[in-house]
């Protein structure tokens, strides 16, 4: 058996990897990334849904059919270990969303607040098995007038999703 504390330093690296890699799939609107960081019979209570993970990705789906533009920030990772195959995190994130709801209205909001996870192991990986997100903080704002050429000026590339975002075409550059 090897170090205990060495598996735990790699265990809580592990977690923090899956959380970076929910805030690419959720803003990239890159499915891999953010299936991969949920197990597939996790539980979501994500503001107004709350139910298997399953319907929350059907949810996610339908939004970035109307093309968001999303930053997540994540930080002040707290991680408890329950079991050696359990954690519970606390993930303090910022949310920068702007985007047109299903009624067709483009709305604009910064959001504070928690990740408080239940993460497991399965087979050495670790994975959100039940999410609850807690909004510590919600601000309304009005959405820019202009477009994103006016807005961005000569600031370029632009973030897109996947595929299109410059990350991808770095992930894939073997040279």
């Amino acid at each position: 058996m090897g170090d205990p504390r060495l598996e735990m330093l790699l265990d809580k690296e592990a977690i923090r990897d899956c959380i970076h890699r929910y805030c690419r799939g959720i803003d990239r609107a890159d499915e891999a990334a953010l299936l991969s960081s949920y197990w597939p019979d996790a539980h979501d209570c994500h503001g107004a849904y709350d139910g298997p993970v399953s319907g929350f990705f059907d949810r996610v789906r339908t939004a970035w059919a109307r093309r968001p533009r999303n930053i997540h920030n994540v930080g002040n990772i707290l991680i408890t270990f329950l079991e050696s195959d359990r954690a519970a995190v606390e993930t303090y994130f910022i949310a920068f969303q702007r985007g047109r709801g299903a009624d067709g209205v483009e709305r604009q909001v910064l959001l504070c607040g928690r990740y408080c996870d239940v993460f497991e192991k399965r087979a050495e990986e670790w994975r959100v098995l039940k999410r609850t997100v807690v909004y510590d903080w919600v601000d309304h704002q009005e959405p820019p007038s202009e477009g994103e050429a006016e807005r961005f000026g000569p600031r370029h590339p632009i973030g897109a999703a996947w595929p299109d975002d410059p990350l991808y075409a770095m992930l894939c550059d073997n040279g």
